[in-house]
């Protein structure tokens, strides 16, 4: 097997077997592991039921409080393969998500990073809306593999909003940076990773299908972060770090606006 699943459990989720079982669905298989800063009697007692090792990461926490970038960086860094995706718990990946990932990197070999379309699930039911049309639209520029692999085209997908679903992505760890997470950001990391992996030589490959099913619920940390406004905050510092001040201003308020989406 050349890749690996790494999924990042945190406390209690309900939907941790979920996601587990439809990375066991694969079509072709990868490896699985789990890694948590929050270890517990539930998470031991799932990842037992299905046979996967569960990795602690014991890096120092502010105020007690899990920093999202060193738990992804953690669950990079325990993959033994050369492709890695990090897992969100809460999603559902579709059985193809192995088997498609596995024909592109065959075909691009120079492949940094793979992601696919979504679906989105709320209240346990498939929504399409705005958010998800314009996601679409931003991708474009990663549709044709022939110019994938040039920084502006790369840069453009990501400059006027981050249309990339962070856990639809696979990283090659021999193409990309060691440190590929270490972020101040508690939101906006997997938009900076984008940035910073956009400046680099190598290819971003969107798949034509999707790979996963994302799922929004009221525990979900996108949602928190809204609430608690640390995603205005650093998206803003993404919008002022891409484009000029005008433009960044009427950027915002239109990004903004797709937030109560998830409510």
């Amino acid at each position: 097997m050349k890749h690996t699943f790494v999924i990042c459990a945190y406390k209690e989720s309900k939907y941790l077997e979920d996601c587990i079982r439809s990375l066991k669905a694969q079509e072709v298989k990868s490896y699985i592991k789990i890694a948590t800063s929050t270890p517990n009697e539930y998470i031991y007692s799932i990842a037992n039921k299905y046979g996967i090792d569960v990795f602690v990461n014991n890096m120092k926490k502010e105020n007690n409080i899990s920093n999202i970038g060193n738990d992804w960086q953690f669950a990079y860094n325990i993959a033994e393969t050369d492709l890695v995706t990090i897992a969100h718990q809460d999603d559902i990946y579709l059985k193809n998500y192995t088997k498609d990932l596995l024909k592109y990197k065959k075909k691009y070999r120079d492949m940094t990073l793979f992601t696919t379309p979504s679906i989105t699930l709320k209240d346990g039911r498939v929504k399409l809306g705005k958010v998800e049309f314009i996601k679409q639209l931003l991708r474009l520029p990663l549709i044709c593999n022939s110019l994938n692999n040039i920084e502006f085209i790369k840069r453009w997908s990501v400059t006027l909003g981050n249309p990339i679903i962070a856990p639809s992505c696979s990283y090659d760890k021999r193409l990309c940076p060691k440190d590929l997470f270490i972020s101040s950001f508690q939101f906006a990391l997997d938009w900076e990773c984008v940035l910073r992996l956009a400046k680099l030589e190598g290819r971003f490959v969107l798949s034509k299908s999707p790979g996963i099913c994302y799922r929004v619920h009221d525990g979900a940390a996108t949602k928190k972060s809204i609430l608690n406004h640390s995603r205005q905050m650093e998206e803003s510092i993404m919008f002022d770090r891409l484009l000029p001040k005008p433009i960044a201003g009427i950027v915002k308020k239109l990004y903004q606006s797709s937030y109560k989406a998830y409510f």
